[in-house]
């Protein structure tokens, strides 16, 4: 069963986005979207337990006009099923700055150029408990 968390709030240049929640039992994967529909996704964070060939792999990737660009990978995998986490987002004008649960930070271009984003959106097995915008 697939979980869909909408939030309509702008996401700004100069913010910050955190987000909590538990990832579900025998969880897949689960990713979080920032981006103005689901065909122009600016970032997608997917924590991969197990999904698409990728065993315990943060990969990162945006999409414009529903194409996908170039997939990056994190260096760590900072996710257990079951076990609460929080991802923080700094959304600088030319990227942002992803810091994921163990304090690793990876860096991801801002490739669809705007300083405001309207939608973050959650998929997949996941519980999200809380979101912030500061």
């Amino acid at each position: 069963m697939r979980a869909l968390t909408v939030m309509d709030a702008y996401f700004k240049v100069g913010e910050t986005l955190t987000v909590t929640g538990v990832p579900k039992p025998n969880a897949a994967q689960f990713n979080v979207n920032i981006g103005s529909s689901d065909r122009d996704i600016a970032l997608h964070v997917d924590p991969r337990f197990n999904h698409c060939d990728d065993i315990r792999k943060v990969v990162f990737n945006s999409c414009q006009g529903g194409t996908w660009g170039k997939w990056s990978y994190g260096q760590s995998f900072p996710f257990e099923e079951g076990k609460e986490f929080e991802i923080s987002i700094e959304f600088k004008s030319a990227e942002f700055l992803v810091i994921l649960p163990d304090n690793t930070v990876f860096r991801f271009p801002n490739r669809l150029g705007a300083e405001i984003y309207p939608m973050i959106f959650v998929d997949d097995d996941v519980r999200i408990t809380s979101f912030k915008i500061k």
